[in-house]
């Protein structure tokens, strides 16, 4: 009889889903996606992990920028085409939980063009919104 609540306790355990991804693993997963997405020249698509609100914070060399729509369109100055977008490399170094609703990520980045090569460095905090998560705070340098 004692081992009853055991069993009960190891059958619910199996009876969670597989699919389940934790935060990390999707987090990781839409950063993959980003690398195809600016890889593949398409801004739109390196941008739909980022809260799509005014509420969006960019750090970057040139300052603060908040928006979405004004992350969006300073990327397109700074990378009118493929070949200056060039190859992106991500390399997540920490990603941490900032509770059950935010996570950190920081790592390096890496920009293989044909004339040169740039890098540096992220910060990225991640919240869950309405299931998803998202970038609501980006510093790169």
């Amino acid at each position: 009889m004692r081992t009853a609540p055991i069993l009960l306790f190891l059958l619910i355990l199996g009876c969670t889903p597989k699919d389940q991804q934790s935060a990390k693993e999707i987090i990781g997963t839409q950063m993959h996606s980003q690398e195809m997405a600016w890889n593949n020249g398409d801004l739109e698509a390196f941008m739909a992990p980022y809260q799509q609100s005014d509420s969006l914070v960019f750090i970057g060399s040139k300052g603060l920028s908040y928006g979405w729509q004004k992350v969006l369109d300073n990327y397109k100055i700074a990378y009118p085409n493929k070949e200056k977008m060039g190859t992106l490399k991500f390399i997540n170094k920490q990603m941490r939980p900032l509770g059950k609703m935010h996570y950190w990520v920081a790592g390096s980045w890496q920009l293989y063009r044909t004339t040169d090569t740039l890098s540096g460095h992220y910060t990225l905090v991640w919240a869950l919104q309405n299931g998803k998560w998202v970038i609501i705070s980006d510093h790169s340098s």
